[in-house]
């Protein structure tokens, strides 16, 4: 092999190295962008999910019957008829 070709064959292999770290570089840049993009994103999961069991507990204690029964007779103004006035149909 000649000194030239020598030469050339070296430059090529420091490219090709140089080339090759700075893409191993770019490959961990953009791993730990796309990790704290996830953790936020699993953050946000969580807060969801925190949220939702909230909505669930306030949904399940404004369909209990006691809360049904006081916010027709306060806001609604509505009351039990008199047993006598109740008539019960068969289906």
């Amino acid at each position: 092999m000649s000194r030239g070709a020598l030469v050339l064959t070296v430059a090529v292999l420091w490219v090709a190295a140089l080339g090759s770290a700075a893409g191993a570089i770019w490959c961990r840049h953009r791993a730990r962008e796309m990790f704290i993009q996830l953790e936020a994103l699993n953050a946000r999961r969580d807060n969801l999910e925190i949220e939702w069991g909230q909505l669930q507990l306030e949904q399940s204690a404004w369909s209990t019957h006691a809360f049904v029964e006081r916010v027709a007779s306060t806001k609604l103004h509505m009351a039990m008829p008199p047993p006598k006035e109740i008539e019960i149909i068969a289906p």
